[in-house]
């Protein structure tokens, strides 16, 4: 009994180490057979991946009209065209010697100062270097030179900043201050909102220091609930202030711009004040409740805030698909972006997407040995 007992214990085991072994040889084809599809989509997507890239840049170039124009026209960005459709409505460079532009790159809006102001006057019969307009751009991030144009890299808030400014202006302030400056947004619309109020703020605080009285400042923003108190602060510094809609900004989009002219800053005005006049602002006289900063605003507070859409209303629909401009066979090429970031906040995430694209191809290379 005892031999017949051990006999089967021996037997058992044996069944049990070949169910073992042929578990473990059903595991390895296993994984062999799902790295080989695995490199297989990796080699079909590094082999079709150009094309595909293609595909993409030329739906864009169709469904975004002004975003294809500004390849063609030399812009490093589309947003050169909602600066030059707010000058075709307020002619903002008017008498403009020197200029400040905030959030500068990439530099698209640098671009159009420097084609407005500085090449008109370089270009002169008779150009003067003491006639020559000045141009400074400010951003924390570098970007690549523009002819004609100062960069500072550095933080708008800091006011070390405005003392650089003013030096490259030999101690004269700006005629013009321009800001196409936004943070990333959320999608949540309170939220972006309050962000990009509080960096139009910022804005101004810099403003304060470097514009000259009778100057002019145009400053994004994003419409919502607190627009009027928006309004109402930058009213106390600028005798005029309108929001305009560029026709190249989209419809779906909440983006418009502050169009303000003749900075008059209160009498007495103080820099180191700004803040506290602007939070006596958003404070209602009274000492009710109320359910936003703005709410005093509105009842016979209501305020009715100037809106204009800038640019020609019979040109290009940037809601609108335009169809692509064919070569001779039948083929359109899409051009390359004129001037890609050289330094984005996003180029580590660019890195990291990289080398996740070498390992999906590299897989080959991978120990299959558990």
């Amino acid at each position: 009994d005892c031999s017949r007992c051990q006999s089967a214990s021996n037997h058992e085991e044996v069944l049990g180490l070949k169910i073992l072994l042929q578990s473990q040889d059903y595991a390895r084809e296993l994984r062999i057979s799902l790295f080989q599809r695995l490199i297989f989509l990796g080699s079909f997507i590094s082999f079709g991946g150009s094309s595909t890239q293609l595909m993409g840049k030329a739906s864009r170039d169709k469904r975004d009209i002004y975003y294809r124009k500004a390849k063609e026209e030399g812009w490093r960005a589309r947003s050169a065209f909602k600066l030059l459709q707010i000058d075709e409505e307020f002619n903002i460079f008017e008498g403009v010697k020197r200029v400040v532009d905030l959030c500068a790159a990439p530099g698209s809006w640098s671009q159009v100062l420097s084609r407005k102001l500085y090449l008109p006057a370089k270009l002169s019969p008779d150009p003067k270097d003491a006639d020559l307009p000045l141009i400074v751009a400010i951003d924390l991030q570098p970007m690549a030179p523009i002819e004609g144009v100062i960069q500072v890299q550095g933080d708008i808030t800091n006011a070390r900043t405005a003392e650089v400014v003013i030096r490259h202006f030999d101690g004269c302030k700006a005629d013009l201050v321009v800001c196409d400056g936004a943070p990333d947004v959320t999608g949540l619309h309170d939220m972006d909102e309050f962000v990009q109020s509080q960096l139009i703020l910022a804005g101004l605080t810099i403003v304060s220091h470097i514009l000259k009285r009778g100057g002019k400042f145009i400053a994004k923003i994003f419409r919502g609930k607190d627009t009027s108190l928006l309004y109402y602060q930058l009213k106390l510094f600028f005798t005029e202030v309108t929001f305009a809609k560029p026709k190249s900004s989209r419809n779906s989009s909440i983006e418009a711009f502050a169009v303000c002219e003749n900075y008059s800053p209160p009498e007495g005005f103080n820099e180191k004040d700004l803040h506290r006049l602007l939070e006596k602002i958003g404070s209602p006289s009274s000492a009710d409740d109320l359910d936003c900063s703005s709410g005093w605003l509105e009842g016979p507070n209501k305020v009715y805030i100037p809106f204009l859409a800038c640019g020609d209303l019979s040109g290009y629909d940037s809601d609108r698909s335009y169809p692509l401009p064919k070569a001779a066979d039948g083929s359109y090429k899409s051009l390359d972006p004129v001037q890609p970031p050289i330094a984005p906040p996003y180029k580590r995430a660019l890195d990291m997407k990289k080398a996740s694209s070498h390992g999906v191809q590299g897989l080959e290379k991978l120990s299959l040995d558990p």
